[in-house]
């Protein structure tokens, strides 16, 4: 009797020390996100902390990305001190409502990445429409062939995107042996904000940086979109810097250039002005 006690409470005890093995590898391959909305000034601005599974053996790994409305705004990296967390504050794009989500991308330790978590946080009304601080009152503009990122691809004929997502927004990029994105006029978000870190001066303008996402034609092709970042870093451009994303209809990127300073030329923020609706 004994015995069969003893195999019964040995059994009991490996399922629970199971129980908790398997409890422990879930844990180790998640990814959670918390957000929240607050008005800094008018300025609706997103509080965010992601939490990470365990780092690699240098402490460190910084291949998650963090996205309002689908638009990435955020890298970061974790660092085991603080518990395989990283936050971040960005300023809100306009609406009531923001989608925030986090995506492990890359090779995450031997894990392909893909994890992900989200959550829809909602603007206070009191900023509620702010964009940034911006939304409605800015513009960037940019003309030539003066952007040119890492030497792989380049706008030839200018941009021109306004922050209160009406129409008259022009953005066409061009690479390699003739191949083109043109962004139809109608953008789809939009997030304009001023950074107090960067002085975008001369000349004066309500914002310094510019997020959005709008859809185009690809090589004439309709039904591609683009997910794209502009800064104005002031003159003569030296630090100002783009990056942007541009996607197929089935959702495979067809290039994708990091945020980095420009090579050449120059992106201008300035006050809006009147424009086509």
């Amino acid at each position: 009797m004994r015995d069969r006690v003893g195999a019964v409470g040995t059994t009991a005890a490996l399922a629970v020390l199971l129980q908790v093995l398997l409890a422990g590898v879930a844990s180790a391959h998640s990814l959670s996100l918390s957000a929240t909305a607050v008005c800094v000034g008018t300025t609706p601005t997103i509080n965010f902390t992601v939490r990470s599974w365990s780092t690699g053996a240098d402490g460190v790994n910084p291949k998650v990305t963090v996205s309002f409305n689908n638009v990435v705004v955020f890298t970061g990296a974790f660092v085991e001190a603080t518990g395989n967390t990283f936050s971040g504050s960005v300023a809100a794009p306009s609406g009531t409502s923001v989608f925030v989500s986090a995506v492990a991308v890359g090779d995450w330790a031997g894990d392909s990445g893909g994890q992900s978590s989200s959550t829809t946080v909602t603007i206070p009304a009191e900023c509620a429409g702010g964009g940034g601080g911006a939304s409605g009152n800015g513009r960037f503009t940019g003309g030539g062939k003066q952007v040119d990122v890492g030497d792989v691809a380049s706008i030839t004929r200018g941009l021109t995107i306004h922050c209160d997502l009406l129409l008259s927004n022009n953005l066409e990029i061009n690479w390699g042996r003739g191949n083109n994105f043109h962004m139809l006029e109608h953008l789809e978000t939009i997030a304009c904000f001023d950074d107090p870190a960067i002085d975008q001066r001369p000349p004066n303008a309500p914002l310094d940086t510019l997020i959005g996402r709008g859809t185009g034609r690809y090589n004439g092709v309709d039904g591609y979109s683009i997910e794209f970042t502009l800064v104005d870093a002031g003159e003569p451009g030296r630090s100002d810097e783009m990056g942007f994303v541009i996607t197929a209809p089935d959702g495979s990127v067809v290039i994708n250039v990091p945020v980095q300073h420009l090579s050449g030329g120059n992106l201008q923020a300035h006050f809006d002005q009147p424009h086509k609706r």
